[in-house]
């Protein structure tokens, strides 16, 4: 079991808290003596999750706050709350996202469901959140992406799943290599200006929560099984193990910048943390960049002059 170094003092934002990987990363943060923030789109599940965190950790310091990454003015709201409190932001988990929803949907700005809420939302929440990380002595942001960053595929001329028939499964690829490839830029943008700040990912492996099933559910009243959700004969894990090593991404001192963990057990998908295979598409710096630029125009969301 990863051991969570002290991190009293700090004071972290995680999303997607109250519940799987981001509720533990909650509780294991806090259990270390970290004040979190548990963003969360439905503030009464999140204040369900931090009382039975309480119930566990009566002293940990844990307060719910709204955040729905499929909506861009509710991601500026939460920023300008964090950056407004005046608080130096220590660490930022892009943990939230949805998986694989049956059919296309679209987020409140228009953009596909999985690309907005995975991708585009973390991105301008990143990006927007910043003068809070900056203001830290040594901040650190850490993306979850997934094993189907594998075979993952941005398609810059059609990001959105417009033209083509939408695949929920690509399309949840598509959107976890651009989580990535967006750890991997910021994290040369970091080093470039010079910034304390480390940019780190992770992926689950194959991990027990409600994701598989939650996505799958949109629009119906069961899930269907797909190819994320029905893989019942490969080896999986419980929620402990498998958000260690977004917990190793976010706090080891042996973590680097642009480093990529996941568990180092059969098929990478159950065990102990170990450093992951980064694939070749997100190590493509231009193409890296590519994105990000893509990024910055999609959600009007760009760094600001105040750090940049």
């Amino acid at each position: 079991m990863y051991a969570v170094p002290d991190q009293t003092g700090k004071f972290a934002v995680v999303t997607g808290a109250n519940s799987g990987t981001g509720k533990e990363t909650v509780r294991r943060l806090a259990a270390a003596g970290a004040r979190v923030v548990m963003a969360v789109r439905t503030v009464a599940k999140g204040e369900q999750a931090r009382a039975e965190i309480l119930a566990q950790h009566p002293y940990a310091q844990l307060e719910v706050r709204r955040i729905d990454l499929a909506d861009l003015a509710s991601v500026k709201e939460f920023a300008d709350g964090i950056i407004a409190a005046g608080t130096p932001l220590d660490l930022l988990v892009n943990n939230a996202g949805v998986m694989a929803p049956p059919t296309r949907m679209t987020t409140s700005d228009g953009f596909e469901l999985q690309m907005g809420s995975n991708f585009l939302g973390p991105f301008a929440l990143t990006v927007q959140i910043l003068p809070a990380l900056l203001a830290a002595p040594a901040p650190r942001v850490a993306t979850m992406s997934s094993g189907t960053a594998n075979y993952g595929r941005i398609n810059f001329q059609d990001l959105q799943w417009e033209r083509r028939r939408y695949s929920p499964n690509l399309s949840y690829a598509q959107s976890k290599l651009a989580d990535l490839m967006l750890t991997r830029h910021l994290a040369a943008v970091a080093a470039e200006r010079g910034w304390q700040l480390m940019s780190t990912g992770a992926h689950p492996g194959y991990t027990r929560t409600n994701l598989q099933t939650a996505g799958a559910s949109l629009g119906r009243d069961k899930p269907k099984r797909s190819l994320l959700n029905g893989l019942d004969f490969l080896p999986s894990q419980g929620v402990e193990q498998g958000a260690e090593p977004l917990l190793y991404a976010a706090t080891s001192p042996d973590a680097v910048a642009g480093g990529y963990y996941g568990p180092g057990g059969r098929f990478g998908l159950v065990g102990p943390t170990a450093t992951a295979r980064v694939t070749r598409r997100a190590l493509d710096t231009t193409i890296n960049a590519r994105l990000w630029a893509e990024a910055e125009g999609l959600t009007g969301v760009a760094l600001p002059t105040s750090v940049a």
